[in-house]
């Protein structure tokens, strides 16, 4: 019996499906993209059409057809591309959650803390105008004591994104 020093060329059955599943996941996120996402991505035109197509599919059986055609069509392209140009997306998206998030956090600190808060953030962020940070804080409190609704602390929410987004 000779062996062969080449290795199998074929990938399994299994290592099939599994690619197959892959690019099912990635057609039916593409469908799920808002338009502005799918237009920012790097696909052919055969599949930016058939992707749109499905979009406006309402019949169950018809929708399971053109899933798989997209299927079929991304089997014959390099989805490289549009993995990584959807990774960044996403990553863009993670980042601006997180910057969110730091925002909300700078607020409500600025809200329960009061004057320490306000002078680490002005520390942190030397373009912020503390004066009127003191001013939105004090107005926040006054109107949480009166359960009135809370303008100053989604005033102070602007002031603080502006900050943000000057630097």
């Amino acid at each position: 019996m000779q062996q062969d020093d080449e290795p199998y060329e074929r990938p399994s059955k299994s290592a099939a499906k599994r690619e197959a599943q892959s690019l099912q996941e990635l057609g039916e996120a593409l469908i799920a993209l808002p338009a502005s996402q799918l237009d920012a991505l790097p696909l052919p035109e055969i599949l930016r059409d058939a992707v749109i197509a499905a979009r406006r599919i309402t019949s169950r059986g018809a929708l399971v057809r053109q899933r798989q055609l997209i299927g079929k069509i991304m089997r014959k392209i390099d989805v490289t591309p549009i993995r990584e140009a959807i990774e960044k997306q996403e990553e863009a998206r993670r980042s601006d959650a997180r910057r969110f998030k730091r925002m909300e956090a700078w607020r409500d600190r600025m809200l329960q803390e009061g004057e320490p808060a306000i002078v680490e953030f002005c520390a942190a962020h030397p373009r912020a105008d503390g004066a009127e940070l003191r001013r939105l804080v004090n107005a926040a409190r006054v109107e949480a004591t009166q359960q009135r609704p809370p303008k100053s602390a989604r005033l102070l929410f602007q002031l603080v994104r502006e900050t943000y987004t000057a630097e």
